[in-house]
């Protein structure tokens, strides 16, 4: 499966630390171990050099390979300098103590993780003398989101359950649920992962998309599950999930960074024919309808017939009010 950015980026962080415990590793077999071919694995390496351990310039990494081994040249002295105390500038320290208030701030934090962090924060403080003056004039918020976040994780603490209203934005609209939490955690945005009483299966939720929530007296009684693994992202199709092939301009080739997808093949215009499975493709309606004129459904095609009335359908629907 073709991959994204993000994708590549978690590439990347794994290969410094295989490349760093085989000196001279073989081209083919590293590519092999990644699940890449050896020109991905090439392209791979020449961005590794532009890395080092600091984005202020520090030790960059230096890699090289002849095209049948890979040689790492300073990767003692890199390994060394990663042992160094943590000095920072005013601006990152500044960064780092503003972060660090808005999470202790953040509702539904454990009282004792809250203690940990202000005993660090207060730390970092003394350290970092005049920058945390500056720092102490800045203030972060977080998104309404934090309310629901409070009553999830009390729920998953005392094993209650939870009946939400939430929004559906493929279905566009909401639905009534009871359901028994399993656990938080982040991918991008805050999800919940839960045993749904409506489906009877397990399902996520976007907290910023729970319109209403309750904790209800009932205990929570999810069957045992294994927590999905989540290393290679939130979504992850499945083979036998129907195929969706899309055609998108310079200004729809965003989509790879967001959507997974099976291939992307460059277009002579500097676009993208993308292949991409989903077990609902009518959900991408919306998609189709975000990319308008720099994106284009090929197959199905009823898809894309469905995608063409809900266009005219709000066309219609803005001349009716004389806005279009």
């Amino acid at each position: 499966m073709a991959t994204n950015a993000i994708d590549r980026t978690r590439r990347l962080l794994s290969l410094v630390t295989y490349l760093r415990d085989r000196p001279g590793a073989r081209v083919d077999e590293v590519a092999r171990a990644f699940g890449v071919t050896e020109e991905e694995l090439i392209s791979d390496l020449q961005v590794l050099p532009l890395c080092g351990t600091s984005f202020r310039g520090g030790d960059l990494l230096d890699i090289d390979t002849d095209g049948e081994h890979i040689w790492w040249y300073n990767a003692a002295a890199v390994n060394s300098s990663a042992g160094e105390p943590l000095r920072l500038a005013a601006d990152e320290a500044t960064a780092l103590l503003v972060a660090a208030r808005a999470v202790a701030t953040l509702p539904g934090l454990r009282e004792s993780d809250r203690e940990a962090l202000l005993r660090a924060t207060a730390k970092l403080e003394a350290a970092a003398g005049e920058s945390a003056v500056a720092g102490a004039r800045m203030s972060v918020t977080f998104e309404s989101e934090g309310s629901v976040f409070a009553d999830v994780d009390r729920a998953i603490a005392e094993r209650r359950r939870l009946r939400i209203r939430y929004y559906s934005p493929g279905r566009d609209k909401l639905s009534e649920r009871e359901i028994d939490p399993i656990r938080l955690f982040a991918v991008g945005h805050t999800y919940v992962e839960a045993w749904c009483r409506r489906s009877e299966g397990r399902r996520t939720f976007r907290l910023d998309r729970v319109a209403h929530i309750e904790l209800l007296d009932t205990p929570a009684d999810p069957p045992p599950l294994q927590p999905r693994d989540l290393s290679a992202g939130l979504v992850q199709p499945s083979p036998d999930d129907p195929e969706v092939v899309f055609e998108v301009g310079l200004g729809g080739r965003w989509i790879t960074e967001y959507y997974p997808y099976d291939a992307a093949e460059e277009l002579p215009d500097g676009g993208l024919r993308v292949t991409l499975r989903t077990p609902d493709p009518h959900t991408l309606r919306r998609l189709v309808l975000r990319l308008g004129p720099d994106g284009r459904v090929v197959e199905p095609a009823e898809l894309a017939v469905s995608a063409r009335d809900a266009a005219r359908a709000a066309l219609s629907a803005y001349e009716e009010l004389g806005l279009a």
